[in-house]
C-alpha cells in the first residue's frame, strides 16, 4: 500500500492510497467546515446543506443521483461534524470516475429546488424530534451545550426547528460560497484506484472551487456548568465532561491512553468496577474528542434512579484514582489495543480513506503508521497519569443528568467534587 499526495493549482489536496488486493474503492470529498463555522441564526446549515446536496443538481434529479450509483452496485452517503463535512462513496474500481462525477456535481451545482428544500426541512425537524425522544442521544446534546455554552461548538449540529425553517436557497448558496473553498477541500480515495487518474478527474471536475481559504471559526473555550432535566424515563442518564486537549497538544496520546484505561472497553476500570463488580449500570464508558483548538474528555453511564448517587461517587473516585495509580500492565494493554485499532483500519478502504482525509484536515499531511505507533509507544506511566491529573486541575466540569428521582441534583453536586482541590 502506498500513499500519494498531490496539491492541485487551485489548492485542493488529492490524497490516495492504492490497495491492490481490492476490487472496490472508497472515495470522497472532505470539507474543512462544520457547525463550528455557523453563526447563531445559521445553526444547522452545514447539516442542512449536506442533506440538500443529494436533492438534485442542474444535471441530475435526486432520484438519478441515487440510481446512478446504485445501478453499479455502489453506495453514497455524507456526514456533518463539528469541524468538517464529508461526502463519500464506495464503488467498484471501474466506477471511480462516475463516483467522482456525482460527488463533484452535487457540490458544485446543487439545484436547491424550493419544493425539495421544504420537504427536507420537515425531514430534519423530524430528525431533531427523534433525538429529543432518544435520551442516550439527547444527553450528549445537553453535555455539549453545557461544556461549550453560547458558542457554535456547543450548539446542535442539527440546528433548531426555527433555524432550519429559516434556510432558503440564498442562505445555502452564500454558505457554500464562503466555506467550500479549494484550500479547505480534500479529495481522498483508497482501494482499487490509480492516483494519477484520480488527480486528473479531480482537477477536471472540481475546477469551479477556487479562491482563498474560508473564514476561520471563532476560538472555542470550555465553559462548564450543570444541566439537570427531569423526565419520565426508565433510567437516569449521566454525562460528564472535562476540558481535554486539542489535536496538536503534546499530551494527546497520553490522554488517549488514560481514556482507554479508564473507560475504553470491557477491561477498563469503569466497566469492571461499575458493571461487573457492582452491577450499577448496563452501559458505561469514557471518551476524548480533540478539536483543532480545544478538547472534551467525557464519561457516560445509564443507571437506575436509586443508584445514581452511588454511581456518581464511583465515577469520581475512579477518575481520581486512575490518575494516580495507572500501572505498567494497564499501559501495555492500552497500547496494544490502540495499535491493533490502527492496524485494523488498514484493512478497510473506508476506514483508511477517512483516516487520510481527517489527517489532512487536522495536520495538513498524512501521518505514517510508524509515526502513529511511535507516538503511542512513547506514552509512559508518568505521562498518562499526568494527563489524567491535568483534566481535574483545569478546574472546569460540565455535567448533564436526565431522568427521574430525588438524586439528580445530589449526583450533580457529587460530580462537582471532581475538580475541587482536596481539603
Amino acid at each position: 500500500m502506498s500513499v500519494e499526495l498531490t496539491k492541485l493549482p487551485s489548492g485542493i489536496n488529492v490524497i490516495t492510497e492504492a490497495m491492490p488486493h481490492l476490487e472496490s474503492a472508497s472515495l470522497g470529498v472532505w470539507v474543512n467546515s462544520g457547525n463550528r463555522d455557523e453563526s447563531g441564526d445559521e445553526n444547522g446549515i452545514s447539516h442542512f446543506l449536506e442533506h440538500m446536496a443529494f436533492k438534485g443538481t442542474r444535471r441530475r434529479t435526486a432520484r438519478q443521483i441515487a440510481e446512478e450509483i446504485e445501478a453499479v452496485g455502489g453506495d453514497l452517503n455524507a456526514a456533518t461534524g463539528a469541524e468538517s463535512t464529508a461526502y463519500y462513496a464506495r464503488v467498484l474500481k471501474a466506477d471511480v470516475p462516475l463516483a467522482l462525477d456525482v460527488l463533484a456535481d452535487i457540490l458544485s451545482e446543487p439545484a436547491f429546488d424550493r419544493d425539495e428544500l421544504l420537504r427536507e426541512q420537515n425531514v430534519i425537524i423530524q430528525e431533531i424530534g427523534a433525538v429529543a425522544d432518544t435520551p442516550d442521544d439527547l444527553i450528549f446534546e445537553h453535555l455539549q451545550g453545557t461544556a461549550f455554552p453560547d458558542q457554535p461548538l456547543g450548539r446542535s449540529i442539527l440546528g433548531t426547528p426555527k433555524t432550519v425553517r429559516s434556510f432558503d436557497r440564498g442562505k445555502l448558496c452564500d454558505h457554500l460560497a464562503r466555506h467550500y473553498r479549494a484550500p479547505d477541500i480534500v479529495v481522498a480515495a483508497a482501494g482499487a484506484i490509480d492516483h494519477r487518474a484520480v488527480v486528473a478527474e479531480a482537477e477536471k471536475r472540481f475546477a469551479s472551487f477556487n479562491g482563498p481559504e474560508g473564514p476561520a471559526p471563532e476560538p472555542a473555550h470550555f465553559g462548564g456548568g450543570t444541566h439537570v432535566e427531569k423526565r419520565e424515563l426508565e433510567q437516569v442518564h449521566i454525562a460528564l465532561a472535562l476540558a481535554g486537549v486539542s489535536q496538536n497538544d503534546p499530551a494527546l496520546y497520553s490522554l488517549q491512553v488514560f481514556n482507554n484505561i479508564l473507560g475504553g472497553g470491557m477491561s477498563s476500570r469503569l466497566f469492571q468496577e461499575a458493571r461487573e463488580k457492582r452491577g450499577l449500570c448496563y452501559s458505561i464508558y469514557s471518551f476524548h474528542v480533540p478539536y483543532s483548538d480545544v478538547g472534551m474528555f467525557g464519561l457516560y453511564a445509564g443507571t437506575d434512579a436509586a443508584d445514581t448517587s452511588e454511581l456518581m461517587r464511583l465515577i469520581v473516585d475512579e477518575v481520581a484514582d486512575c490518575a494516580e495509580t495507572i500501572s505498567e500492565r494497564e499501559i501495555a494493554r492500552a497500547k496494544a489495543q490502540m495499535k491493533a485499532g490502527l492496524l485494523m483500519a488498514l484493512e478497510s478502504s473506508g476506514a483508511r480513506v477517512e483516516q487520510l482525509a481527517r489527517q489532512m484536515i487536522a495536520w495538513g499531511r498524512p501521518i505514517p503508521l510508524e509515526e502513529l505507533v511511535a507516538k503511542v509507544e512513547a506514552v509512559t506511566v508518568d505521562s498518562a497519569r499526568a494527563a489524567g491529573r491535568a483534566l481535574m486541575e483545569r478546574g472546569k466540569l460540565a455535567t448533564a443528568v436526565l431522568g427521574l428521582g430525588s438524586g439528580l441534583e445530589s449526583a450533580a453536586a457529587i460530580a462537582e467534587t471532581l475538580t475541587r482541590p482536596a481539603a
